[in-house]
């Protein structure tokens, strides 16, 4: 492990500052630290706002990322009161946490972590914990303790794994004194990662690297990782993924979103002759069975994981500190040898965190499994008191209902600008995933984060739109709504003057690659676990056409027959599909500052007073006609289909 530190970088000169840095040094090593994992403290005075100073413990608060964490992100607690606490015999972890709410000195901090008793009592002002891959990789083994103390001797105090909160401390608490030293740098929990300490932040961080590093250049003599060659698994039929993903959504209660991986890592994984036995140990730490559960699904039988699952519930039950709920019994790894490997959640971002946990996973079980004497993990019923934590019982039931279109799957067309763009941020708004195909290259930077695939595609061509669409199910799992809004207007031309080539290019785009798309995404609609929704971006042009405009109301008034043909042939199958007709959208590209100066010059109007001249008198923006869209996507037009909407705040002529 390199040793990143630069003073000159620590960004402050007071304890917090170095805190703050030393943390976000091991946090963005995902080597060490993975999504909210891990914690950091420092002991440092706290002046209150009379002037007192209070010796105090800055320990990372909940909810907050060690690679991003600012000073905000510590709490300041009291030492004295964290110490009385620890003079008590028992605790509940849920009084601890009551009794740290009450105790921060800034009530504004957020939750401190449940570790800290345990950080109050080690006698070091700094301190930093990881869950380092190549820690657990040696005590995941038959004798961990053992070879734990063969790569460090006595430098390191060895802690039997026991779940964090008041029980973890008060065991340190009784070993520290029979084991430390005057050359102890550091403590290993079995099962579950490193602590490093020192009079500063620079010294705790200078010793998890050194711990490291020498963990690393014994596995390395001891136990090399295997090298992956080749390019991977074959991608999966769209199709297969799409039917397994609505079975486990169906397992699940809800739709859930889920992700492909099937590069050369992954398929040396899912090769191994022994992938049902080693995949079916359990996870490298306790806490990873919030985010993955305590085994992956092996293969594809959904109904099996689900009745296992089950099983290991009802037999855990008992150790419960609580009246237990039981979560979904649906898996959120899934491995297997054709398929690769399939990571699930309610979010694309619970998909992602499951896919970084498990890609950390395959390296650390083969490792262990090859060359150090065959993988460990902890007995089910630690992973079941982790899994159902009266801390993670009590969060569920604070927890409020999830966005109403959460775990769906969502393709609009024209996706980087106008209408197309509005309805997708209104579809992502209400929790959706959203693939956005449009023919603009930068289609792909049209929104940031996880929840949005942009795809440069021109949907006139129909393999490339079916490239798409596999793209989408390989990302998100499935297609669940599908919005309509890719379209061109073409040049205002009398029929006089018709142009055939002009013609084709409006219909081609308007019509025939919706007819198109329609083939394509229908086997994904249909085996949607919330029952498929489309919803075409119609125009006033078709029951109200104006002169100049015959290719455009012509496609408008074929592609409303194309949806009506559609609903009726796909309510068999619970596939919604609605027509919405915009008029008068000015807040798009087809439409400059120019042009509406020129309209509303026409009519004698200002540009608002043109902007309004319907019935209601209102602007119609796009943001208006993607609320509508997203509505209808949502449970709320349930029974709903063969709709044509307008959106045009009235208009004389289609009223």
């Amino acid at each position: 492990m390199k040793n990143l530190w630069q003073d000159g970088d620590v960004g402050g000169q007071d304890a917090l500052a170095e805190c703050v840095y030393g943390s976000r040094l091991i946090g963005c090593d995902h080597d060490l630290v993975l999504h909210g994992g891990g914690n950091t403290s420092v002991k440092a005075d706290f002046v209150d706002i009379t002037g007192e100073v209070v010796p105090a413990l800055y320990v990372k608060g909940s909810g907050w990322d060690l690679a991003t964490i600012e000073a905000p992100g510590f709490t300041p607690l009291p030492l004295d009161r964290l110490l009385a606490l620890l003079q008590l015999d028992t605790l509940a972890d849920t009084d601890m946490m009551r009794e740290l709410a009450g105790a921060k000195l800034n009530p504004d901090a957020p939750a401190p972590s449940v570790e800290t008793l345990l950080h109050a009592f080690l006698p070091f002002p700094a301190i930093q914990h990881s869950h380092a891959d190549v820690i657990v990789a040696l005590t995941n083994v038959a004798d961990g303790e053992g070879q734990i103390r063969d790569v460090f001797g006595p430098d390191v105090v060895i802690i039997p794994y026991v779940m964090p909160g008041f029980d973890l401390a008060k065991v340190v608490a009784e070993e520290w004194p029979k084991q430390a030293t005057e050359s102890t740098t550091g403590m290993v929990l079995l099962n579950h990662g490193l602590f490093t300490f020192g009079a500063t932040t620079r010294d705790a961080y200078g010793r998890h690297v050194e711990l490291i590093s020498r963990a690393e250049q014994f596995l390395a003599e001891r136990a090399p990782e295997m090298l992956t060659t080749g390019a991977g698994l074959m991608s999966p039929a769209a199709l297969v993924l799409a039917e397994l993903r609505s079975q486990i959504s169906e397992l699940a209660g809800a739709p859930m979103i889920m992700s492909t991986h099937t590069d050369d890592a992954v398929a040396a994984f899912v090769e191994r002759p022994d992938l049902a036995s080693l995949a079916n140990r359990g996870p490298l730490t306790p806490d990873h069975v919030i985010r993955t559960k305590r085994v992956p699904m092996i293969g594809r039988d959904v109904e099996k994981f689900g009745r296992d699952y089950t099983s290991y519930y009802e037999r855990n039950e008992h150790r419960g500190r609580t009246e237990l709920t039981m979560l979904d019994p649906a898996p959120r790894v899934v491995v297997d040898p054709e398929l690769g490997l399939l990571t699930l959640g309610r979010t694309v971002k619970a998909a992602d965190i499951a896919a970084d946990i498990y890609r950390h996973t395959m390296p650390v079980l083969a490792r262990s499994e090859d060359h150090l004497g065959g993988y460990v993990a902890l007995d089910e019923g630690h992973l079941f008191d982790c899994e159902y934590w009266d801390l993670e019982q009590a969060k569920l039931r604070r927890a409020g209902d999830p966005p109403e279109l959460a775990g769906t799957v969502a393709v609009v067309t024209g996706a980087a600008s106008g209408i197309g763009r509005a309805c997708a941020s209104a579809l992502m708004g209400r929790g959706a995933a959203v693939a956005g195909f449009d023919l603009a290259e930068d289609v792909g930077e049209a929104f940031d984060g996880p929840a949005w695939l942009g795809k440069s595609v021109d949907v006139s061509n129909a393999e490339a739109q079916v490239q798409a669409l596999e793209a989408a199910v390989t990302r998100f799992g499935g297609v669940d709504i599908v919005v309509v809004a890719a379209g061109v207007f073409g040049e205002s031309t009398p029929l006089a003057n018709h142009d055939p080539e002009q013609w084709r290019q409006v219909q081609s785009v308007n019509v025939d690659a919706v007819a198109a798309l329609f083939g394509a995404v229908h086997p994904f609609l249909a085996c949607s676990p919330v029952g498929g929704r489309v919803v075409v971006i119609g125009s006033k042009n078709f029951p109200a056409p104006g002169p100049g405009a015959a290719a455009y109301s012509a496609s408008k008034a074929a592609l409303t027959q194309l949806a009506r043909v559609a609903a009726l042939e796909w309510a068999p199958d619970g596939i919604r599909v609605n027509t919405v007709h915009p008029d008068a959208v000015f807040d798009t590209g087809l439409w400059t500052e120019e042009l509406l100066a020129e309209r509303a010059a026409k009519y004698e109007m200002t540009v608002e007073e043109y902007k309004r001249r319907n019935l209601l008198s209102t602007e119609v923006t796009s943001a208006k006609v993607a609320g509508v869209v997203a509505e209808l996507a949502s449970d709320s037009f349930s029974a709903t289909t063969g709709a044509q909407i307008p959106i045009d705040g009235g208009n004389e002529r289609v009223v």
